[in-house]
């Protein structure tokens, strides 16, 4: 028994030498432990696919005299606009479904800032609003 006790301990902190027969096995048990365990144990860390969702695309980001408040809207959840009547509406059902604040939809566009990200594309709106 202190025998395997022993033989155990000196595997846990790793104390065999290289090229030994209990390091190889140490090894082997190892790697075999690294390439089946995703067939036995379920790992749940996938990583989120696909876009982030609808309200992590609007965002709060200045409130002026406690009326007027901007908020970030990322492109992506619009289609691409044509026309500014489209767009202000796209918007405003943008904003109404996604800040739970305003979702009784009686609120005014004041102006709409369109934030230009790489290739001169626009990656955000940023949209002033008045309840």
């Amino acid at each position: 028994m202190r025998t395997l006790w022993r033989a155990i301990v000196r595997v846990l902190f790793w104390s065999y030498e290289r090229g030994t027969r209990q390091y190889d096995l140490a090894v082997a048990g190892i790697v075999l432990f690294v390439l089946f365990s995703p067939n036995y144990i379920r790992y749940s860390d996938q990583p989120s696919m696909g876009p982030p969702s609808a309200q992590a695309m609007v965002q709060l980001r200045t409130t002026e005299s406690g009326q007027i408040s901007t908020y970030r809207i990322d492109a992506r959840l619009l289609a691409p606009p044509t026309r500014t009547p489209e767009l202000e509406h796209d918007l405003h059902d943008a904003v109404q479904k996604n800040v739970p604040d305003l979702n009784h939809g009686h609120f005014e566009i004041l102006r709409i800032e369109p934030i230009r990200g790489e290739g001169d594309t626009i990656a955000y709106y940023d949209v002033s609003v008045k309840p």
